[in-house]
């Protein structure tokens, strides 16, 4: 068979299965991005390209959360701005770095989203834990610290992004958003709002290589699609200690590997 058509393959197949992950327990860019960089792209257009492969999947899952978002409408429009600006502002020093200022900042990127999935865990039974211990207790947000703690992650996200869902969700338990279907509700469009800035910087500034990005965006939302019909089948507590331990042993390759 020819080279590019198995590279094709090779990458259809890794969007297709970070679509599976995102649905269930997060982290496809681990398998994306690393997957984009064997392929032979330069470590910032892998990352851009990843990018908006991956963020349909991530539009679509706003519908299933609108009425929670109702509850809260006095946050949407200042978080969302909050998260428009550090999405620009993360998007935008990544298109202005090196390839290799860059790629020496991986492995440490890759180790703080596999710490984030690490904790995340003990950190969603937390915050579940809190959610049921407040229920019906009237919610005090603390709205200034939300907004600059949202803009440090969302700037992250703009960058790179990896584990931000989890730093998300933190953020707003922290400064008191109490019940967690409200706090998914925000997070999926803080989050999703960021990447959708990225996506549209990375396509201005013509940092998508589209020869992979448009069939990989129509396999990872059959994978997302995939994942989240047979979400009951696939438990996360298995699939979760395997993206960590990749997200580790990516981290540990790029350290190894750290040039061009």
């Amino acid at each position: 068979m020819p080279h590019d058509f198995l590279q094709s393959l090779f990458l259809a197949a890794a969007a297709f299965l970070g679509g599976v992950i995102n649905s269930i327990a997060g982290g496809g860019g681990f398998i994306a991005f690393p997957s984009l960089i064997a392929a032979g792209l330069l470590p910032i257009q892998a990352n851009a390209t990843n990018t908006v492969a991956l963020w349909p999947g991530q539009f679509t899952s706003i519908a299933g959360y609108r009425e929670d978002l109702r509850k809260n409408l006095r946050l949407v429009l200042p978080v969302v701005t909050v998260a428009a600006i550090g999405g620009f502002a993360g998007s935008w020093t990544l298109l202005h770095n090196s390839q290799n200022s860059f790629l020496r900042l991986v492995p440490y990127l890759f180790l703080l989203g596999s710490t984030s999935f690490a904790l995340s865990g003990p950190i969603s039974r937390r915050i579940k834990t809190r959610a049921v211990a407040h229920a019906g207790s009237p919610e005090h947000i603390y709205v200034v610290p939300l907004l600059f703690l949202l803009l440090c992650i969302t700037y992250y996200i703009g960058y790179f992004g990896a584990g931000a869902g989890l730093l998300t969700m933190t953020a707003l338990s922290l400064c008191g958003v109490e019940r967690i279907a409200e706090i998914n509700a925000l997070k999926t469009v803080i989050t999703t709002v960021a990447n959708l800035v990225a996506v549209i910087m990375f396509i201005a500034y013509r940092a998508v290589d589209w020869r992979y990005c448009w069939f990989m965006m129509i396999t990872c939302a059959i994978g997302g699609y995939t994942g989240a019909r047979n979400s009951r089948r696939i438990s996360d507590r298995i699939l979760r200690p395997i993206i960590i331990a990749l997200g580790f042993a990516i981290a540990i390759w790029f350290f190894t590997h750290p040039t061009l």
